[in-house]
């Protein structure tokens, strides 16, 4: 099939939704389809659709179904589309989702959040990881906490900062974030945490060979998002044996399981910041959560997500 591929995220961007749709269009092509990466619709012949975003891509999902009405379109729903576009915009979110041949979403919780009349369409493909290539490493001089990702509203990126302002004598825990400032606001907060919290260092916007350097030497990782729609850095840490803390929203208890201990209400400092301290002072609490994610790994593999693909484009 020839596939025309869109995604709001520009060839040049380096946003999750660009990372998941250059992998996409790796394993579509690898599949024996041929792939059109775009960032709208310009009326171009294909044989199918696949839009990354209800919202972001709704006039070019509307304007191929216009054009090939009998044609499949395939809708990936984001974090954002089942958390806040379908309340916020919900007529072009939903148009989308009606319109749409299948849907698409990255956890196991998402059906949840989709009405009910369109959850018939929904297919759930798990983003991958690839292995690490030697076996971690932790640091012992210090608990060193990674968390991953652009600072930004929804992700909540300070929250494991704020856990580790003033931690008891002895700890030895200290916070990175790796990830680049939305705005010149967040750039500010960042920068001034960093200046007056001795735990914490934002690190910035880095390479992706060194992200998974930080995977091998971290003790833990740590997801405070407010909302997922399934963070490609859950899979790639259980690819790692990276154990998670996370917050305890669907975006992360669908990938991680609804009975995952290392999960604290969202925004929860103190929370956060005893699961901290309890990762650091006890072995087994960290070694369950350790297993724990190793244990999913399998459901993280290339293979899967590419068969993934290619039985639902069969279907179609």
């Amino acid at each position: 099939m020839k596939i025309s591929l869109v995604t709001p995220a520009g060839k040049r961007s380096k946003n999750g939704n660009k990372a998941t749709a250059v992998r996409w269009a790796g394993f579509l092509e690898e599949s024996g389809h041929s792939v059109d990466y775009l960032t709208g619709y310009d009326g171009r012949e294909a044989d199918a659709m696949i839009s990354l975003h209800a919202w972001r891509t709704a006039d070019a999902a509307r304007a191929f179904k216009e054009k090939f009405p009998d044609r499949p379109l395939v809708v990936a729903l984001t974090g954002t589309d089942i958390n806040e576009f379908q309340y916020s915009h919900p007529e072009p979110t939903l148009h989308s989702i009606e319109i749409a041949d299948a849907l698409v979403c990255l956890h196991d919780l998402a059906v949840e959040k989709v009405p009910k009349r369109f959850r018939g369409k929904l297919t759930v493909i798990h983003q991958s990881a690839k292995p690490l290539p030697r076996p971690r490493r932790p640091a012992t001089r210090h608990f060193d906490v990674c968390v991953i990702g652009h600072m930004r509203d929804v992700k909540d990126p300070l929250r494991a900062a704020y856990a580790v302002r003033r931690l008891p004598e002895g700890s030895k825990i200290r916070v990175r974030h790796y990830g680049k400032a939305h705005n010149a606001a967040w750039a500010r907060r960042a920068e001034k945490e960093s200046a007056n919290n001795a735990n914490f260092v934002w690190m910035g916007e880095v390479p992706y060979w060194r992200v998974r350097r930080v995977y091998g030497a971290a003790s833990v990782m740590v997801i405070s998002s407010i909302h997922e729609g399934g963070a490609n850095v859950v899979s790639e840490a259980c690819v790692a044996g990276l154990p998670v803390i996370g917050s305890d929203i669907p975006g992360n208890l669908g990938l991680l399981g609804e009975d995952y201990p290392g999960v604290y209400p969202v925004r929860d400092t103190k929370a956060l910041k005893e699961l901290l301290l309890r990762a650091e002072g006890d072995p087994e609490f960290l070694a369950d959560l350790t297993r724990r994610c190793t244990a999913k790994a399998g459901m993280f593999t290339p293979e899967a997500e590419k068969r993934a693909w290619a039985k639902l484009m069969r279907s179609l």
